[in-house]
């Protein structure tokens, strides 16, 4: 099979050898050098999950989540089997076709809907309706009444588990039962930030509200957008309330997020002081814009019964207003404790905002269930192709260890092990090398490590500010602006920077030692220099790993989400400024 130029909008039709290769694994085959690669690739994104995008050939593949949220999205099994048609070079695996035409058929054959104020899970296809609903999991939320062949009626209060449930059976729902408006307040946004600059919106973060937003229908209203940190996730989300004004309760991972998002809802909105509540660890303050923590709602008292909500005493959150919509900032890290609540909220509309979707627990459906579907994806290369992010340059460099070293390495308990590499004292010298060279061509430098006693170590040997869990919101606030002001080129932090440090200057990252293999945190290290810069000036990242150890094992791990991104990393065994400019 061909692809034909005209595809693209070529006056000329020429023929060329098609950009897939389906195979029958469900995994699809992109060539990058083939003039239709763009075309593809932004054709099956709408279906298909990025698994690994090296120099040459880009790998998807096609899952039932992949395929679900396809569905969600309107998407038909016709439209996605033409796609892969148009552009396969090969016959498309008939497997793979009949895979595609069956998950996507399974996606709302099962719809849940109000019916005389009761909520029931409705099907046409009458047998269904009996299978699932003899399932264990599934009848728990069902109170037994059948209306008819075609409809029974749901417990009070279930909507959320009951998706959930049908969805690990492999039958999600399509959710049509609406939302409650919440109660009315304005939001407007201004075409002239409250700093004197101009603001509106870029397109692909309109598209964004829109896809979230869906008219105002029922088929929308609920979900998750996907854009690389420093591409303005939170203005998404400022789009959605402005759309939809009403009162809004918003989780951030930190106090220092939560009052960044307050920064910006005050520069870019009509708000005043006033109309916005922190719901903390330091202040109780419920208003109509509301920004709380997952900390303080997951806080349990000593003695608390496991698995119990009413253990929960700040859930009761939830509940103090008429919240119309619910946003879950870095909804990768929606806490197991938020989901069971999460459930129980799904009169509300939710937005989830993330950069990536991928969980360390694996639990990327109760995500799909309980927030709602992935309503948009933004690929962070080609955001950095139109310059809306930084373009990245990601360094590892594979440091020896002392034989010293080596010995207690190789004789430590593998419990142990990674450690001992994470925090090898050569990192140390190498780190000062990178910190010298990027301090005289006048960079921003964040140092960002796990273990304190090594960032201990590393702040005193280059005379940069240490910033930890346990600096005080005020002094991380006022570190923060010394960094913007420029009276601070370096700062050494913890773990607590691996999310909502809003440092719009910071263009050089240095990984002394990371969380075991965490994808996630690879993700939103690199995610703190990816603002774009007013010269244009790359970003930096390194990476330091302890060579032959656990360490560089568990970077490798590290790295795969953003290599899947369309990052490549040069590895070197030493630091050579010249090479990085």
């Amino acid at each position: 099979m061909r692809y034909d130029a005209m595809r693209m909008g070529s006056s000329q039709p020429r023929a060329f050898p098609s950009p897939l290769i389906v195979q029958s694994d469900k995994t699809i085959l992109v060539e990058v050098d083939n003039p239709g690669f763009e075309a593809a690739r932004d054709a099956i994104a709408r279906f298909a999950e990025l698994v690994k995008s090296p120099e040459h050939v880009h790998i998807y593949r096609i899952t039932n989540l992949s395929l679900w949220n396809a569905a969600a999205a309107g998407m038909t099994a016709g439209e996605i089997i033409a796609t892969l048609e148009s552009f396969s070079r090969y016959e498309v695996p008939g497997n793979v076709i009949r895979d595609i035409e069956d998950y996507i058929s399974r996606y709302g054959r099962l719809k849940l809907e109000k019916q005389d104020g009761a909520l029931v899970l409705r099907s046409e296809d009458e047998i269904l309706l009996k299978e699932v609903t003899m399932n264990k999991t599934v009848r728990r939320y069902l109170t037994g009444e059948q209306i008819d062949e075609c409809t029974v009626v749901v417990k009070p209060g279930a909507r959320g588990y009951i998706k959930k449930a049908l969805t690990d059976i492999g039958f999600p729902a399509e959710d049509l039962v609406g939302y409650v408006e919440g109660e009315f307040f304005p939001l407007h946004l201004r075409s002239t930030t409250r700093s004197g600059l101009p603001f509106s919106l870029r397109r692909y973060q309109q598209e964004a509200i829109d896809a979230f937003y869906a008219g105002g229908s029922a088929a929308g209203g609920s979900g998750v957008v996907v854009l690389p940190c420093g591409a303005g996730k939170t203005v998404v989300g400022i789009g959605v309330m402005e759309k939809l004004e009403t009162n809004t309760l918003i989780i951030t991972t930190s106090t220092v997020a939560s009052r960044q998002w307050r920064d910006e809802l005050l520069d870019k909105t009509d708000l005043e002081e006033e109309d916005i509540g922190e719901y903390s660890g330091e202040k109780k303050e419920i208003k109509p814009i509301t920004l709380a923590t997952y900390q303080i709602l997951t806080y349990r008292p000593r003695g608390a019964v496991e698995g119990d909500n009413d253990s929960f005493p700040h859930f009761t959150l939830f509940n103090e207003r008429n919240w119309g919509l619910i946003i879950y900032d870095e909804v990768h890290l929606l806490p197991a404790p938020v989901f069971r609540v999460t459930a129980e909220l799904q009169a509300k509309r939710r937005l989830g905002l993330t950069a990536t979707l991928v969980r360390e627990d694996g639990r990327e459906k109760d995500v799909f269930a309980l927030i709602g579907p992935k309503r948009y994806d933004a690929p962070w290369k080609e955001l950095e192709r139109q310059g809306w992010i930084a373009e990245a340059i990601c360094n590892e460099i594979r440091v020896g260890m002392d034989d010293e070293l080596r010995l207690r390495y190789a004789l430590a308990p593998e419990r142990n092990k990674y450690r001992i590499a994470a925090e090898n004292p050569r990192k140390l010298d190498i780190t000062r090398a990178i910190v010298e060279h990027h301090r005289a061509r006048g960079d921003r430098i964040l140092i960002i490590g796990t273990y304190i006693e090594q960032l201990k170590q590393v702040a005193e040997l280059i005379n940069a500010p240490l910033l930890t869990g346990k600096t005080s919101n005020r002094a991380r606030m006022q570190l923060y602006d010394d960094f913007r002001a420029g009276k601070v080129d370096t700062i050494v932090v913890s773990k607590v920077a691996n999310f909502a440090v809003n440092l719009p200057d910071a263009n050089v990252a240095i990984q002394i030692s990371g969380t075991f293999g965490s994808r996630q945190e690879e993700a939103q290290r690199l995610g703190r220099i990816l603002r774009p810069k007013n010269n244009g000036s790359p970003a930096f990242f390194y990476s330091l790993v302890s060579k032959e150890t656990k360490d560089q094992d568990f970077g490798a791990k590290r790295q795969l989400f953003l290599t899947e991104q369309g990052y490549r990393y040069v590895i070197t065994d030493t630091f050579d400024g010249a090479i990085y400019g």
